[in-house]
């Protein structure tokens, strides 16, 4: 039996759809940061693929072993690329995570080249021990050059910069140059001579325990370059002793076929000792494989000297500010500043190198003046090795022959490079505005042809119902619309390419469920039921199956969104969302109206209703047949 009509108010199901329009387009007028004009406030987030402009997605690891990092280092890394993006001064640009090891960086409608923003995992600040040629070649450097064979000469001024300031000042040249880092006053301690520092002890390899697996990639290098080369690389107390026995350089030659990685895997003295592992091999190995700051490492700078280097005294969590500015003599120099640790922890590196204390750094180490280095090494890279020319208590300054972007790059680096992870990336787009805007042409006439073949098929099929699929699409898209201008608004939500295809999807979606209900409801009327009674009952029994099919079309969304990335992510969202809101229209429009069409004489109707021969057959079935009124 059906239920009582007087159960079913359809005007109040209504009226709640009115309210839920009034307050969602309320928002898109008047909040979440709605201004402009009327025209901009009806405008949704676009993405770079309609609008144009560049998206790149790096993939995180933390370690060698190529686990993912931890949310809490992932988030750090996401603020530090998200500062060096906005030092672009790039307007509107958005840094999100996606999953447990991405990030992805958007500039809509800018193209810019994006490949250093997450090049450094980590920074560190090392003094210099020893200097080598790091070209790979078999040539003994002279051993009683300041500078090895290969490697740049130094360059650069000693002189302090003359801002009129107590501040110490720093001097180095942008590329590779040695310069130095001096007080802003002539500091009294003295300054160890290059013959002093030659005499110095060797540095010690790490007492560090070596892991286990370590151990057994070592073995592996061992039996790969063959008893007799591995026996001169330990033996070998640096690159001079060459000179001394020639005939170490045809055994050595098997370490110049090493991979990167396994070169990664060696003693950092042995790394540094044997002249055949050249930078090439050095600059490719895995970043992490030299971010522990207690140990020594082996760095190179510019591709051609390779450095064996102390452990790090001071890290890039150290350095609070970093900034490209133009000193009194419009010079281009980097300004640092530290915070209050670091500044102890940079007063006592420079203290140590000046003073050579410490582990000492030989002859091929000093700069031009006789003075210990200190090399600031980003990810596998030195991108700078200043003299430190006195104890510095302050800020500090490096100058150089800086160019205002070298100068500024470097700034960066030092200010954003504290990454705690390594990034890879795996996907880059550039898309100009013109073909944004072909795209979102090209999608708008795919929805459109989408909902309009729908509506015909509609109004063919169901003719006065079809009214009601078509006004119920247009009040779908009407809340998606506004939905989407408001989640943009709060969340950054944008609509992508996949998003809109995603919605044209759910035009399907939609589709199925107006069959369902209407085919319940002929159903109803095909087993002796008046039109009017059958709308409640066919709403009864369609709503489940409505329900359990948008609940599986939403379930699969979610996953989706899970468990992707990218523009995979927008196509699910828009999805689910038009499912959501395509089930708010079913329960607080379609069913009402159509109890109020079962009142009207149109609905019983079968040419205008589309009820088809369900109505005909209907009043065959329930009208008596007369015999005698025939024969008469």
């Amino acid at each position: 039996m059906a239920p009582p009509q007087g159960q079913m108010r359809p005007g109040r199901q209504l009226a709640v759809l009115g309210a839920i329009f009034v307050v969602l387009y309320l928002l898109v007028f008047f909040a979440g940061g709605a201004s402009g004009s009327f025209k901009d406030r009806l405008e949704p987030r676009l993405g770079l693929d309609l609008i144009g402009g560049t998206r790149v997605t790096l993939e995180a690891t933390n370690s060698v072993d190529g686990k993912p990092p931890t949310a809490e280092n992932l988030e750090e890394a996401r603020q530090i690329i998200e500062s060096r993006v906005n030092a672009f001064g790039v307007a509107e640009a958005e840094v999100v995570t996606e999953g447990n090891r991405n990030i992805v960086i958007s500039l809509p409608g800018e193209n810019r080249d994006l490949t250093d923003v997450g090049s450094a995992a980590e920074l560190r600040f090392r003094k210099v021990l020893k200097a080598a040629d790091g070209s790979g070649a078999v040539a003994a450097p002279p051993a009683a050059e300041p500078s090895p064979s290969g490697s740049p000469a130094p360059s650069g001024s000693a002189t302090p910069s003359p801002s009129g300031s107590d501040a110490p000042k720093a001097t180095a040249s942008p590329s590779g140059g040695q310069g130095g880092m001096a007080p802003a006053s002539p500091s009294a301690t003295p300054t160890p001579s290059a013959s002093a520092s030659a005499a110095a002890p060797t540095p010690s390899a790490s007492t560090e325990p070596v892991p286990a697996s370590i151990e057994e990639q070592r073995k592996a290098v061992e039996q790969k370059v063959g008893a007799a080369a591995w026996q001169a690389a330990n033996g070998l107390q640096g690159p001079a002793d060459l000179t001394a026995d020639p005939s170490l350089a045809d055994k050595l030659k098997p370490f110049g076929t090493l991979s990167p990685q396994e070169v990664a895997v060696l003693p950092a003295q042995m790394q540094f000792n044997v002249p055949t592992i050249g930078c090439a091999q050095l600059d490719k190995r895995p970043p992490a494989s030299i971010s522990d700051p207690k140990q020594q490492v082996v760095s190179c700078e510019d591709g051609v000297s390779k450095y064996l280097l102390d452990q790090a005294k001071v890290l890039g969590t150290d350095v609070s500010d970093a900034d490209a500015v133009l000193d009194q003599t419009n010079a281009w120099v980097v300004s640092l500043d530290f915070t209050g640790k670091g500044q102890g922890n940079w007063t006592a590196l420079t203290r140590e190198a000046f003073t050579n204390e410490g582990q000492a750094c030989d002859a091929t180490a000093l700069g031009q003046d006789g003075k210990c280095r200190v090399a600031v090494v980003l990810d596998n890279e030195i991108v700078s090795s200043p003299e430190i020319q006195g104890v510095l208590t302050g800020d500090s300054q490096i100058t150089g022959n800086f160019t205002q972007k070298d100068a500024s790059t470097l700034a960066g680096q030092l200010r954003y490079g504290a990454l705690p992870v390594t990034f890879e990336q795996q996907e880059a787009q550039n898309v100009t505005a013109t073909l944004g805007a072909s795209h979102l042409r090209a999608g708008l006439l795919a929805a459109g042809i989408g909902m309009l073949l729908v509506i015909i098929y509609a109004f063919f099929y169901y003719r006065l119902l079809g009214s009601v699929i078509f006004l119920s699409l247009i009040l779908s898209a009407l809340l998606v619309f506004g939905a989407l201008v408001v989640l943009g608004r709060q969340i950054g939500f944008t609509l992508t390419l996949a998003g809109i295809a995603g919605m044209i999807v759910s035009l399907g979606v939609a589709a199925d469920s107006f069959v369902i209900y209407f085919e319940r409801l002929k159903d109803e009327i095909r087993e002796g039921r008046s039109p009017r009674s059958a709308v409640p009952r066919a709403w009864i029994r369609a709503r489940r199956t409505i329900i359990s099919a948008n609940a599986i079309t939403l379930l699969s969304a979610v996953v989706l969104y899970v468990v992707s990335v990218g523009t995979v992510k927008g196509f699910a969202f828009a999805l689910g969302l038009a499912t959501v809101l395509d089930l708010v229209v079913v329960f607080l429009f379609r069913h009402p109206i159509m109890t109020m069409f079962a009142r009207t004489r149109a609905f019983l109707s079968p040419r205008v209703s589309g009820l088809g021969r369900a109505l005909p057959a209907r009043t065959q079935q329930t009208q008596p047949r007369n015999p005698r009124a025939k024969e008469a």
